[in-house]
This record gives structure tokens, sequence and C-alpha cells, in this order.
């Protein structure tokens, strides 16, 4: 039997055990090479039942595997069908003590409000592999954390009548005291001495009111609220993930796009695929007044190119010779598939500005009798809402060549000290070679997932070169007919040039032995030649020059702040200092060398991926250096704490991950839009020279998203649909000048009823905190999450007092389709970039900037991470199911209430993922992931990043599982960090980024939509105050008369025009 049959079925016996009796066949194989058992007997390896109360679970009481599976609302087995479906999903929550009438609330504290009790286990709590409490129904007392079969009935029929207009209303249900047992761990008890971890995730009684945070006013505030009771944002994901993994989504007659977090398999049917475009609105209000009331933006999220799923069809490529493809010539739009023919097919009408033009001559096609060309269907222009053409030259800036990428390389004495110019190297190795002959990690994941890769990564006709420096630049003759590589020195760094005029760039496959000897030796030349201080700007200036005729694209390293040279930097940041005013300026370059290299860059088709390593977590301006690549349309991947055994292979694949993935050089992007509408501003990274005028970009990527907003100039036409088409020109990694045309339709209604209906909640989240991201220069950080939370009190009042129908007082009515938009604006609440307390200034600009560059799927895991189970797996886990796809396991809420003593956890949040286990975590499941030596937490290699090959089942389930994840997030590569309980460090990061739990000075999930819903009330009865700004951007409380416009538009910025 070869190995990937036992991927597909573990066991004859289990197979036909699964499937009640039946024999199943074998499945064909999966897209993805999934590990599993080594070859040999199918029960080789396999744990025994020696482990626990199920054959594959570890760790905590009764963490055996239900059969029950939560109700799908994709299976279109609802009366709503569809998204609708998730409604009765949705179980009650109190809001206030109106609806209290009594009784106990047969919910304990613990399960209630989480602490982040990640200290000592509790001594009452049960045995590790016991049995829970009884008292928990037939099921339940199997189980752990499942209801009963008749409770499940019960809670059912409870929710399904609580659905009212496709809303999720919370409210007026108390919970039933069966679905959450006893708490596995004790609460928080303020008497007993607190870890640090524990101080640190559960400091801040909540005791006022304040509308940044989402404070409450009192510990008793939300006494009735249990987390049960409100949308679960997981379990709508894997819903979705379900769903989708059989199913594909028609781009025209679905109007609602699956979620940006869930890979989908698009089928283009003329309007383009949400991976390149997503509207927030796919029925758009007709007026100005209607979309206030509302109170969401009308804006777009570009990602135009993204990466497309195995199964999808290849974007077309169309060369219409040197007339170019057809447009309009008022407003001159592309040829799309809404363009309307007539006049027997001699004119075209424009779907945009709705003028009629002439069909050129070599592109006529007559009509059938329903007005259609009868090439219509060879026509992929016309059929497909994403294509690609081949420009003429007058499209050319410069003569188009494959991509040039050069490698500045930091040799200072601090990237060599810290092994990062070692890293750096390695990681150059595998990103051109796919394999890396030096590593260390030959061990491990890595060394098998770059088994099987092509020989040569790149296009043909792309050529790299190296260049060096310190307080010196050092560039190399890499030509082929040298025998080694040869170093020459630019001492003159105030005017900086280039000595090359051959040999700098080189074929990397003709000069393999050549760039090989140089970068393996690299780490050892400079291990002599040690200055501390590194001149950056004249560095990147040489760069420029080296690549100004061509373009292309520069990947750099730098380990410590450049102070040497030219328009050196020096520390900012002061310690002391945490005034808002002076926070502003942090976030600014103010070196105006640093933006005149920028706009340079941009000029000349350059952009600028960095990858900073700070020392001990020290200071580096990212505000400054990191406004290159923020400019020119690269990318900052920043390491804070670098440490070479754990982070080099973290760093090998992202610097394979910008050298290997889709990228255009010397883009320039244009969006246009329907009349009736016009653009009001843009969000991202990249460089506008008017307000209004065509993006610029050094580069682009697959990663790069953009936002737009949208404003009203007139009305819309309710009978016709609204038009939407982003043209990005660029030239291709292989050399070829192109512009890529994602065109979008959106139906258009007279009111905001309809609209609501088909709004896009990955969308409006993500133009949302792009918008918040470009504020933080003029507001302060306190202002932002305040706005960020007023805004999201005004979306849900506009929409309980305009679109909810009659409710009962005491309910927070939340739209069907944006039931998970509080959980992620809280989280962008709760992130770096915006969250309250004392965050480097470093990492804050960094989070920033990001934000603003991310498309829908990072954004959507980075303010809600996955949190995966691996302790109690079903061994179908993490192994391709019948028809190819590998099972993932369910994930649950990012609350440490849902931790069980004993367990271990994946978190994953698109950045970092960490491996959180439970000080009492079982020995076995210890020796089954990592090794036999290792049966104790503290055994374990601290700096471990990737898991060990073991012919274990377990080990083989965990790694399919994180080579899946791998595959679904941005930018960042995978690798592990360990977070044992009460051992290390990053269990104070695995704490914070359980948005769901009250951390700092934010409240948790259940607090923050009590003091929403609070607010929405006192907005529907006229008596809310509500922060507004004056004309010198600040804040200032206003109460509204009952008459007064409550919904401005805009998200942060009602200036807008």
């Amino acid at each position: 039997m070869s190995e990937h049959d036992v991927y597909h079925a573990i066991s004859s016996q289990d197979q036909q055990q699964y499937y009640l009796g039946q024999a199943q066949p074998t499945p064909p194989p999966s897209q993805l090479h999934y590990h599993g058992q080594p070859p040999g007997p199918p029960q080789q390896g396999f744990p025994s039942a020696e482990y626990g109360q199920a054959t594959y679970g570890y760790g905590g009481p009764g963490q055996g595997q239900s059969s029950l599976q939560p109700h799908d609302p994709y299976q279109g087995n609802t009366a709503g069908g569809g998204m609708s479906g998730l409604t009765s999903q949705m179980g009650g929550l109190v809001v206030g003590n109106s609806l209290v009438t009594g009784g106990s609330r047969g919910v304990k504290k613990k399960s209630r409000h989480a602490h982040h009790d990640l200290g000592a286990p509790s001594a009452s709590a049960p045995s590790y592999n016991a049995f829970p409490q009884s008292g928990s129904g037939p099921l339940g007392g199997q189980y752990f954390n499942v209801p009963s079969q008749q409770q499940q009935q019960q809670q059912q029929q409870q929710r399904q009548q609580q659905q009212y207009m496709g809303a999720t209303q919370i409210g007026a249900q108390p919970h039933s005291p069966g679905v959450f047992p006893a708490p596995v761990n004790e609460p928080f008890n303020p008497v007993k001495a607190a870890s640090p971890i524990e101080y640190a995730a559960a400091q801040g009684a909540p005791n006022a009111l304040n509308a940044s945070t989402g404070s409450l006013e009192g510990p008793q505030a939300y006494s009735n609220v249990h987390q049960e009771q409100i949308p679960s944002l997981p379990q709508s994901r894997d819903s979705a993930a379900r769903y989708y993994q059989n199913n594909i989504y028609p781009t025209l007659e679905n109007h609602l796009p699956p979620p940006a977090i869930v890979p989908f398999v698009a089928y283009d049917q003329g309007n383009s695929s949400p991976k390149f475009a997503r509207l927030t609105f796919n029925n758009i209000p007709s007026t100005a007044e209607a979309l206030a009331s509302l109170g969401l933006p009308l804006g777009l999220l570009l990602q135009p190119l993204a990466a497309l799923q195995p199964g999808e069809a290849p974007i077309p490529l169309l060369d219409f010779g040197e007339t170019g493809p057809p447009r309009c010539r008022r407003c001159r739009t592309y040829i799309n598939p809404f363009m309307t023919f007539r006049s027997g097919g001699n004119k075209f009408v424009c779907n945009m500005c709705n003028f009629p033009n002439d069909v050129p001559s070599e592109y006529f096609s007559p009509l059938t009798p329903q007005g259609v060309r009868v090439d219509r269907e060879e026509r992929p222009e016309l059929t497909r809402g994403t294509v690609e053409f081949m420009v003429p030259k007058e499209y050319w800036a410069k003569e188009p060549v494959p991509i040039r990428l050069l490698f500045l390389i930091d040799v200072s004495q601090e990237s060599f000290n810290k092994g990062f110019l070692e890293g750096f190297c390695e990681g150059i190795l595998g990103a051109l070679y796919g394999e890396d002959e030096s590593s260390e990690h030959a061990n491990t994941e890595v060394a098998a997932q770059d088994e099987g890769k092509p020989a040569r990564p790149l296009p043909p006709g792309v050529k790299v070169g190296i260049v060096t420096f310190d307080k010196e630049v050092h560039f190399y003759n890499l030509h082929p007919s040298n025998e080694k590589a040869q170093m020459m020195v630019m001492p003159d760094i105030d005017d900086p040039f280039v000595p090359l005029s051959e040999g700098l760039f080189v074929d990397p496959y003709e000069t393999k032995e050549l760039i090989s000897t140089l970068l393996t030796q690299l780490p050892s030349i400079f291990s002599v030649v040690k200055n501390p201080e590194p001149a950056l700007l004249p560095a990147l200036n040489a760069a420029l020059a080296a690549l100004s005729f061509t373009g292309g694209k520069i990947i750099c390293s730098l380990s410590t702040l450049p102070t040497w040279g030219p328009n050196r930097l020096f520390l900012r940041e002061d310690g002391k200092r945490h005034d808002d005013a002076y926070e502003k300026k942090l976030f600014m370059a103010e070196n105006p060398a640093w933006k005149k290299t920028a706009e340079k860059m941009v000029e000349s088709g350059v952009g600028v991926d960095m990858f900073l390593a700070a020392p001990s977590g020290g200071y580096l301006d990212i505000a400054t250096v990191g406004h290159i690549p923020a400019t020119t349309g690269g990318e900052v991947f920043y390491y804070p704490t670098f440490h070479s055994p754990r982070d080099t292979l973290k760093l090998s694949k992202e610097i394979k991950r910008s050298v290997t993935r889709e990228t255009g050089y010397q883009a320039l992007m244009k969006v246009r839009c329907s009349n009736g509408l016009q653009i009001s501003s843009y969000h991202g990274n990249f460089m506008q020279h008017t307000s209004g005028g065509d993006l610029e970009f050094g580069v682009i990527d697959e990663d790069k998203a953009i936002g737009v907003m949208f404003s009203y100039d007139g009305k819309l036409d309710a009978k016709l649909d609204a038009h939407f088409q982003c043209a990005l020109l660029y030239t291709s990694t292989g050399g070829e000048r192109r512009v890529r045309c994602c065109n979008v339709v959106a139906s258009v209604s007279e009111g905001g009823r309809e609209a609501i209906a088909f709004v896009d909640q990955d969308a409006i989240v993500n133009i949302t905190a792009k918008e918040a991201a470009s504020k933080v220069t003029v507001k302060s950080l306190t202002e932002i999450r305040s706005l960020l939370t007023e805004k999201t009190i005004d979306i849900l009042a506009g929409y309980r007092k305009h679109y909810s129908g009659s409710q009962p007082p005491g309910m927070l009515v939340l739209p069907e389709n944006l039931r998970g938009y509080g959980i992620y604006i809280l989280g962008l609440i709760k992130s770096r970039a915006f969250k309250g307390g004392q965050e480097p200034t470093d990492r804050r600009c960094h989070d920033i900037r990001m934000i603003k560059s991310m498309g829908g799927m990072e954004l959507a895991l980075y303010l809600y991470p996955r949190v995966i189970p691996i302790h109690n797996l079903d061994e179908q886990d993490g192994f391709p199911d019948e028809n190819g796809h590998l099972r993932m396991p369910a994930s649950i809420r990012a609350s440490f209430s849902r931790t069980e003593e004993g367990g271990a956890y994946l978190l994953d949040n698109g950045q970092t993922c960490i491996l959180w286990m439970h000080s009492h975590v079982s020995p076995n499941l210890l020796m089954d992931l990592f090794g036999e030596p290792y049966s104790t937490l503290q055994s374990l290699d601290p700096f471990l990043s990737a898991l060990p090959i073991l012919e274990t089942h377990l080990n083989a389930q965990v790694r399919n599982i994180l080579q899946y994840l791998s595959t679904i997030r941005g930018s960042k590569g995978l690798t592990i960090q360990l977070a044992r309980q009460g051992l290390d460090g990053a269990e104070y990061e695995f704490a914070r980024l359980l948005v769901e739990d009250r951390n700092g000075e934010a409240q948790d999930y259940v607090g923050w939509l009590v003091h929403v819903h609070r607010h929405i009330q006192l907005e529907l009865n006229g008596q809310r105050k509500k922060e507004k700004e004056d004309d010198g951007g600040t804040l200032i409380p206003v109460v509204h008369a009952p008459n007064s416009e409550r919904f401005p538009s805009g998200v942060l910025n009602p200036d807008v025009p």
C-alpha cells in the first residue's frame, strides 16, 4: 500500500466502522500532499486505548469526540436557506435586568466570564482522563461540554422562535444549565495570589463606563449574560468551510460572497470573484439618505493579484495587438461583460457612463435576435469578470523586462552576532533553489514540504543581484565567467553610485555555484570585519541607482537602527512620554530624505520588501524605515525578538514567499464607477500625487489589498445596476506589460431594507479597519477606539430603528449578515495597532501599516484567530475525507473558558501560530507529538519551531493540520511557537489573542455587547450622549434632540465629500 493510500484509509476496520458497516472505495488523491502513517501495517504506531476514555483522546476530563455535529446552515435545510439559516443557531442573551424573573442562573462565574486562569490547575477540577461531573444528561455525561439530545432539541426550538426578519435576536431567554457543565478551572479569586500571566490577562475589573474601551459601569452589569447565547464566529466559519468544500461559488447567481477566511472555488460568470473584489453592499441604496440610515460605508475591497484556489480556471490573457482592447471613448472603461451592443453590432454602450461607442471594424460581430453577439461565448472579455489584456507600447513607461531582484543584506556586527545574517543568506538560497543544503532543519517538516518542488521557482529571464552594507556598500560581480564572486566597495556613501556595468544582475541558475558559495561565505567574511552602525539610506539609494533603468524589487535586511551616514536616524522613542501629540509624531517619517527616496523608487518602478530584526526588541524607527516599503507597495517582515534557533525557519519561509509570490512592478491603478457615484478616498499602501488621481506602486503582489470608498454625486436608478471596474496596469514577473481588469456589479434598491440583506461583513470590517489605520497621524488612539465603538452603535441602532420591526426593548437585534461585526470591531480595538495601554511604537506602527495592506482573509484571521484543540482529535481528523479534502477539527471560541485541563491548542492569527499546552497535559500526547524522550513540558525545547516527523498518528494529524493552515493565511510563514503553561513568555501573547476575554483596558465580548446595547437604547430614546468631531479634529460630547439626524455617513470620516 502506498503512503498516500494510507492517508485516506487509515485502516480497513476503522473505515468500515465509520461508515456504519458500508465499505467505501478509496477516494481520489487530494490537491495537497498530507503526512500520514509510515509504510507498514495500518495500526502500527497508532495510540492505544491506554490514552484515556477515547481511543485517540488526550488530557482533560472526558475528552472523547462526540459524534454529534453542530447545525450546518449551509446544507439548505432551513426555512430561510443559505446564510439566513444561521439565525436558528443563536441563543438568547439577557442584556439587562428587566427581563430576568429570578431563579438560578445555572452557570458558574468561570464559564460566564473568563479571567485567563493560566496558572496552576484548580484542585477542585476533575483530574485528567476522568469523567465530567454528573447531572449533565445522558450524552453530557459521556462527552464534556456537550448537551444532551433533549436539551439540544429544546434549545433549537427556542432559537427558531427568535428569528425575526432575518436578524439575530439576543435576549429574552435565560441560559440552560446543561449547556456548559461545571468549569474545568476554578474562577478567578482576587484573594488568591495571582501569577504574572493571570494578572496580565485579568487586570482591570469593570467599574466604569468607557466608550473607547467598552468597559461597563459595575461588576454586575451583565450578571445574566452567558457567552453561549451570543453568535459564535468559529461555528459560522466552520459551517461555511464545510459547505464550500463540496460546492462552488457562482459569482453572478449568488449575491452574497463566502466569508473571506473560507477557501472556496469561484466560478466566474462575468462578475469578478470575491478573491479579487468585494463590495460592502451587493445591493446598493439609491440615495445617500438611505445609505446614511444604515451607518455603513459604501466601499470596494480590491486584491487584484490574489492567488487562485486549486481547481479554478486561470485568468485569461488576451492580446488585441497594437490597437489594444476596446475602451469607452468618454470614461475609458475597458470592454467587459456588462457592456451592451446595438445597431446590429456596430455600437457598444458603456455600462459606466451609458455613452454609445463605435465598434472597431476588427472587433465587429453580428448580433442574435436577442441582441447578443454571436461570438460572445468565444470572447473571455465578454464572459469573465476578471481578465488580463496585453497592452501596446503606448502604455509602456520603459521597455518591460523580467523582474530584477536585488538582495540588500545587512552585514553589520549586530546582524552577525544574533545569527540574522546567516539565516537571511540561508533563506535566499532556499528561495532561489528550493533547498538549503546548510539548513539546520533537515529533520523537520519544512524539509519534507520542500520535496518535489520545482527546481526553478522563478520564471525564465528573472535576474538577481547581491549587495551588502554596513558603514560601506559592497557590490558583487557574479558574471558567469568569474571563478568566484568579486567584491567592489563603494566608500562614498554621500553620493552613492553603481561601480559595475556588467555582472551585477545575473541568471540565478546559470550562476548557482557562484551565488551559493558567496551566500555561504558571507557570515564568515564579516565575522572579522565588524562595523556596528549600518548606513541604510545610502545603500537604498545605491540599489535604486542600479534598478532605475529597468525597475524591479529590493529585498532588504536590517538588524539595528541605521545610525551611520547622511540622514542617519536617532532614537526618537521616549518610554516616559505617552501623550497623544507625541505619539502621533512617532507614527510618521519626519526625515524628508527618506520620503524623497520613496517617491523616486515609485517613479522608477522599484519596490522594497524589508526584513527587520530588532536587537532584543529594541527600537528600529519602523515609522521611518518602513515608510519606504509602505509607499512603494512593499511589505515589512518584522521580528521584534529574533532568536536564531527559533526564528530562522520562519525567516526562510517568508523570504521564499517574498521572492516567489505573484508580483507586478511599475504599476498604476484606476477605479471607475457608475454615474451617480464618485470615489471619495483610497486606503492602503501606495503613492498618490493628487486627490482622486491614479494610484502608483513600485511593486504590488498577491497579498496586497486596497480599500476604495465611494460617495454619491447624484441618485442611482433603481431600475439599473451599479457597476465598478478596477484596472491595474503593471509589468509581470516574466516581463509582460499587462492590464488586469476586475469587473463588479451590484443591484440597486430604493431603500435600505433590501441593501442590509446583502451586506458583505468582511468588506465592511476591512474598509473600517483601513480607514481607522489611516487616521493614526491625525487622531489619538483613544479617539479612534471611541469612534469605532460609536460607529458600531450607530450601525446597530440604525438597523434597530428602521429595519428590525417591533422588538422587545430588552433585546439586542443584530443584522443576519453582520452578526460577527461586533467581535471583529472589538478585535480591532484590542489589536496591537489600537489597543490601550503601553505598547512599543515600532510594534504599533508595523501593525497599523499591515492593516492598511491586508486582504480580507488575512485581516479576518488577524482580528479573530483560529483556536483548534489537538488533544481530543477524532482519528479521522487531519486526514483527507472521501472527496480528498482534509478533515479539519472544529475550532472553538477565542476564550479561555473553552480550554480544558490537560488540553493542547493551536492558536493561529495569520502572523504567528502558538501551541499552548496546559500544565497537566498528557505525557502520552507529548511523546506522540514530539518523540519518546519528551514526556514532560520541561523537557521540550522552548525554541522549537516545527514538529519532528514521527511514525505516530497524532504527529501526522497535527502536521497535516499545520500544512493546511499554511495554505489559508496571508504572507507570513507558519511556524509554531511553544507556550507551555507557567513556563514560556509566549503565554502572554496567547492570552492577548483570546479576544472574547477581558484583557488590558478592553472589556470582554459579552460586556462590550452590553455596553453597545445600552447606548442603542439611549439612542432610540433620544438620550444618547455621542462624541463627534469639531473643526479642530477633537471629540466633543453632544446630546441629540429627538428629531436630529443620528446616522451620519462614512465610517470614521463624515467630512469626506
